[in-house]
């Protein structure tokens, strides 16, 4: 067995017991939790309540202006401003859309096809003993103080592949810190922050910043018709967000997360079932890994040059992204089961494609908790943006946000918190901005804020507090994750488990923004702080 390794930056580990653990604020946030009825019951619940909420903005006639600046004026005078309405769920069309898009409503919520289509392949290549077996070798590379960092830039980094990070990572994370001695939660909390929290955070431009510069630029447009807001415009910033974000992940984990965990690794295997694939000797292990190593060498070599290559089937654009970027999914199927089947047939785990086909139907089968969870938290998400409420509660709340005379700097911090509020309400971070784009992006604009400035603003809140709501479609995945180790837990876990993050990602982003500010630096190429409201 490995020995356990002590915690990276020397803080005092104490080892955690459970009266410690039951007195701290974050046992409290977990034990209350806990008694929340499971996942797939709370959607149900909400679902319910946005039923009755419906009706009764449509029963008093709520409606929230789209705009409160530039709207159009009518010849005689009179601005005609937009109002948006909410739309009844208990009413005969809203009940019939209920019932006609109960199945519609589940086969197209996102995450369900990309969790199972990734999983497939990561399935095949765990069972078979590929993924353990790579992560032995991989922990014996990694300097034992740099695990959890190394960890925490993977997630951050992992935004170039959209949202394959959330699938992909969690399960890698938790073994490597289980091969470690050392408690799973740990790094799937680390490797969590990482991709969520941290969402927006890169070392490269990736297909968040051509979706919010378009949106940032329409925006602007109402302003100023000729405003052109750059891809690039945030790309400085967000480097530096990676590094101060990997480094903040890394203390928080050490000092925070890490320490409070109740579970030491030995007794976190205990409690689970035995492995799923047949140990092998170390030659033959060996042996499977230079194969596997070798066929992931040759399809990589095959996908890239099928990127490259003009008129090759990845090379261009696609519909929204280049091609490739939209196949991310497929193509990490591909890049796991490949290599996967290769170490099977080596080491002999796969003999026959009846084996295939008994490992890929045990990965289904252990997805069941999250396809029944998926389901209702479908129907909850989009009864919420069929009734319109979640446009309108963004809505309001910006325009009351900006009616605040505050000063410029303030503001920008005030519009900052609302994001972060307001992104436990609605998970999709394009669906958000589409709606507060057009109200913040001009309206700070005549206050001399840079429609790229508003855009780094958005994309702070929008990041940090992804961790700890229930909301975000991919938490279901982590819950999983971490169902897996412990038994019995439920959003309360996950939720006090992450909290640190969301509070200590906030402040340290925040300040990092202002920092930014008060030393006057671009966001990035094209990405200047401030607009002068008389230039044309």
């Amino acid at each position: 067995m490995t020995p356990h390794r002590k915690s990276e930056i020397h803080a005092p580990r104490t080892g955690p017991n459970r009266t410690n653990n039951e007195s701290s604020l974050l046992g409290w946030i977990e034990r209350t939790g806990n008694r929340l009825p499971d996942p797939a019951t709370l959607f149900l619940i909400g679902t319910l309540v946005v039923i009755v909420a419906s009706q009764l903005a449509v029963t008093f006639h709520w409606s929230v202006a789209k705009q409160s600046i530039a709207d159009p004026v009518a010849p005689g005078g009179q601005a005609l401003v937009e109002h948006l309405h909410a739309t009844s769920l208990l009413s005969a069309d809203g009940i019939w859309w209920l019932l006609s898009h109960l199945i519609e409503n589940f086969i197209t919520f996102p995450p369900l096809a990309i969790v199972l289509v990734a999983m497939l392949g990561i399935g095949l290549a765990e069972r078979s003993g590929f993924l353990p077996a790579l992560l032995r070798h991989l922990i014996t590379l990694v300097p034992e103080r740099l695990l959890t960092p190394c960890v925490v830039l993977l997630g951050i980094m992992s935004s170039i592949a959209l949202d394959a990070g959330y699938v992909v990572l969690p399960p890698i994370a938790a073994a490597l810190y289980l091969a470690a001695g050392r408690s799973p939660l740990a790094g799937i909390a680390a490797v969590f922050a990482g991709v969520s929290a941290g969402f927006s955070a890169n070392l490269f431009i990736t297909a968040i910043d051509p979706l919010l510069a378009g949106l940032t630029q329409a925006g602007a447009e109402v302003i100023n018709p000729s405003y052109r807001v750059a891809v690039t415009a945030n790309w400085w910033f967000m480097m530096a967000s990676t590094i101060v974000l990997t480094l903040t992940g890394w203390a928080v984990t050490a000092w925070f997360v890490e320490p409070r965990l109740p579970q030491t690794a030995p007794e976190i295997r205990a409690r689970n079932e035995s492995p799923s694939y047949a140990p092998v000797s170390p030659a033959i292990e060996a042996r499977g890994l230079s194969i596997a190593g070798l066929s992931l060498t040759i399809a990589l070599i095959i996908v890239v040059t099928l990127i490259v290559i003009p008129g090759a089937p990845l090379h261009g654009e696609g519909k929204h992204f280049p091609r490739w970027v939209e196949a991310t999914v497929p193509l990490l199927f591909l890049l796991f089961f490949i290599p996967g089947i290769s170490y099977g047939i080596s080491v002999r785990t796969v003999q026959s494609d009846k084996d295939v086909a008994r490992m890929l139907g045990a990965t289904m089968a252990g997805l069941g908790p999250y396809i029944v969870m998926a389901f209702f938290a479908a129907q909850f998400i989009e009864s919420f943006k069929y009734s319109g409420l979640g446009g309108m509660l963004a809505m309001g709340g910006g325009q009351a946000l900006a009616e605040a005379h505050v000063p410029t700097t303030l503001l920008l911090y005030g519009f900052l918190l609302l994001v972060m509020g307001t992104n436990l309400l609605i998970g999709s971070a394009s669906a958000k901005y589409a709606f507060l784009a057009p109200v913040f992006v001009p309206m700070f604009m005549q206050v001399g804020i840079s429609p790229e400035l508003t855009q780094v603003a958005y994309r702070v809140g929008d990041s940090v507090t992804n961790v700890i709501t229930p909301l975000n479609p991919y938490m279901i995945i982590i819950l999983v994750q971490v169902q897996k180790y412990v038994r019995g837990s439920g959003l309360g876990t996950v939720v006090a488990l992450m909290l640190p993050y969301a509070l200590v990602f906030a402040f340290i982003w925040s300040v990092l923004l202002g920092v930014w500010l008060a030393m006057d630096l671009p966001l990035g190429p094209g990405g200047g702080l401030t607009y002068n409201p008389t230039q044309p």
